[in-house]
């Protein structure tokens, strides 16, 4: 099959009036949003300077919004009931870049994401240059920073990893942290945007991280799910991250356990407290069994590990016709 994703849909900017607390109430990730194949992304701002009060959302959707999400997108705002949204279409892989331009760092556990090369580093952390783009992955989101601070724990109670992949890895961010926590490893990304790959490919020249096939080089390819003959060639892998959604979770989850070597670390988020049950489910049956589970507000980090094969309790392996994939899904 080809490794090329699908035409990318046009973008639309929906925007609507807003109270300063509405703005603030927004803070953090929308759970029912969530549930959509390819959420929006939401950021507020003061519509004028002369009045504190006055603001604005503003919803970056990939396609035409539908008028269910228009509605969903003013339960949100309950002051602009009698306003009439906004609605633009936007020129091409210009949105996510407008929607992440002015984050805020986040730090999460040892270390500290930046997203504008003007922001300082932070002493005694790990710093990673991560600047809006057309990927999604610079360490905002709930799952992302999850992630890292999973990852950052995984290290201080002692964990050893020697060959680490990164599913949907979207900025190339998660492989870059467990690249930094164990630099001996063999590390591969992949996303099933070339995009996205290649802004990985651009983070890890800024972030000093050596591309290439080796010991401490991260290797990236373009592949729907771990649809890729090198991925498959370079497992099997002692901790694998998946940050993607619930649905290709539980669509993978017999491609990503069969790639896991036995006592292995499946690292998932990108999921929400519901679905927590559905995905566990999905990954105990492959012979995985939870470690540990992190909450960030309505985002669980879901620490498995895979159970060590004994006669005839060993895991059920990848069906041979699974191609290992779950088009139109990439990171978070």
């Amino acid at each position: 099959m080809t490794d090329a994703a699908p035409t990318a849909a046009q973008s639309w900017k929906v925007t609507l009036p807003c109270t300063r607390a509405e703005a603030e109430a927004l803070d953090g990730d929308i759970a029912a949003f969530a549930l959509m194949n390819s959420p929006p992304v939401l950021m507020t701002s003061e519509a004028a300077p002369d009045d504190e009060n006055a603001w604005r959302l503003d919803a970056y959707f990939e396609g035409e919004p539908s008028p269910a999400a228009i509605k969903l997108l003013r339960t949100l705002v309950p002051s602009a009931a009698g306003a009439k949204p906004l609605i633009e279409q936007l020129p091409d892989e210009d949105w996510v870049t407008l929607s992440q331009q002015g984050l805020e760092p986040v730090t999460a556990g040892r270390f500290h994401v930046r997203n504008l090369a003007a922001d300082p580093e932070r002493s005694g952390h790990i710093n990673f240059l991560i600047e809006a783009s057309r990927a999604f992955g610079t360490g905002q989101h709930e799952t992302t920073a999850g992630c890292l601070l999973m990852l950052d724990r995984m290290r201080r109670i002692g964990m050893r990893f020697g060959n680490v992949a990164d599913v949907g890895t979207g900025t190339g961010l998660l492989a870059f942290a467990a690249l930094h926590l164990w630099p001996r490893a063999y590390a591969t990304a992949s996303d099933i945007d070339p995009v996205a790959v290649d802004i990985s490919a651009q983070n890890a020249a800024a972030n000093r991280i050596p591309l290439g096939r080796g010991q401490g080089q991260l290797a990236l390819y373009t592949a729907a799910g771990v649809d890729h003959p090198a991925i498959a060639t370079r497992a099997p892998y002692d901790l694998l991250i998946a940050n993607i959604l619930a649905g290709p979770l539980i669509e993978l989850a017999p491609s990503l356990c069969a790639l896991v070597d036995e006592g292995g670390t499946i690292l998932l988020a990108g999921l929400l407290q519901e679905q927590a049950d559905a995905v566990l489910t999905a990954y105990r049956t492959q012979g995985m069994r939870l470690a540990e589970r992190s909450d960030r507000g309505d985002w669980p980090t879901l620490r498995l590990r895979k159970r060590p094969a004994i006669g005839w309790k060993r895991p059920r392996r990848i069906d041979r016709q699974a191609r290992g994939e779950a088009p139109g899904f990439g990171s978070l």
